[in-house]
Parts: C-alpha cells; structure tokens; sequence
C-alpha cells in the first residue's frame, strides 16, 4: 500500500508518500509546495496543481491530512483552513479515501508523546525511515501524518479481521 501523507500550510504545504508492506516502512519521496506571496486564489491554484503533480508522479493508494490548529489569528486560522481543503480536495478528486488527523495524534503514533517537538519528529521519521533525506520540517510532519495512517489502518485491519473470526 502507498500512502501520502499532508501536511498542509499556505506557504509550505509538505508532502510525504511511503510505502507499507506488513509492518515494514519504505521511504518513497518527499518534498513541499511552495506558493509565494500575493493573490490569495493563485496561492490555492498553484498548490492545487503542485499537488495533483504529486499524486499523478506516486500514483499513493490513500492519504492523510492532519488538521489544523485554531490559533488566535483567526484570519491566518481561515487561510491555512483553504489550504487544508486543498489537501482533502486533491487526492479526493483523484478517487483515494483520506484520512484526517489531530496533530498531538500523530506526534503520539510517531513518537510516543503527543506533545513531542519538530526536532523529536523529525529524528524519529529518520528512525522509521532509515536513509530518508528530509526536504524540510513540512516534509517530516507529512511523512508524520503518513507513518501515522499507515498504523491507524493496519490497526483497523486487523480489528475487522478479530471481530469477523469473533462472528463466526
């Protein structure tokens, strides 16, 4: 299973994709959209395209987004919301399930508190990942959110197999 993982932000949106086998973790690419400053529909757009570049290049089977945080800028909390639907919106668009996230939920998963720094997730991303080269702390956090999914659905897996054999 391939899975990308989203970290959305307006002026960096990270984006991380990996490959799941059993309980085994394989780096497959990882990078950040970039969109400069001025108009807020062209940012959205050239993330848009951005991503939809991502998901044609990897071809992930699902994704996951984290959520977002309310801060007390309600106007920046409102823009990086339109960059978070840009993040559910493109690989929905491309017909893959996504899966959301809290980010003290990831951060949990990844590295067993859910109060845990950049720098502590990005070390543990480099422990999942051996060899990986980050692009950057947007990048750690999507390859974060990516780890992060590929547990929560493994987990499910395998209690929708325990409660089918309970059925029987």
């Amino acid at each position: 299973m391939r899975v990308l993982g989203i970290d959305p932000g307006l002026r960096n949106m990270g984006w991380g994709v990996i490959d799941v086998s059993g309980t085994r973790l394989a780096h497959v690419a990882n990078g950040i959209c970039h969109s400069d400053s001025g108009d807020l529909a062209q940012r959205l757009l050239s993330l848009h395209g951005q991503l939809t570049d991502v998901l044609a290049r990897f071809q992930p089977d699902t994704a996951a987004v984290e959520h977002t945080f309310v801060n007390k800028d309600g106007v920046a909390t409102l823009k990086l919301g339109q960059a978070r639907g840009i993040a559910l919106l493109v690989p929905a668009q491309a017909g893959l399930a996504v899966g959301e996230y809290a980010p003290n939920a990831v951060k949990k998963t990844v590295v067993g508190v859910g109060h845990a720094a950049k720098e502590q997730i990005q070390h543990m991303v480099r422990l999942h990942l051996p060899g990986v080269a980050l692009a950057g702390p947007d990048a750690a956090d999507a390859l974060a959110v990516a780890i992060c999914h590929a547990h929560h659905v493994q987990s499910s897996g395998r209690l929708e197999a325990a409660l089918a054999r309970a059925a029987r």
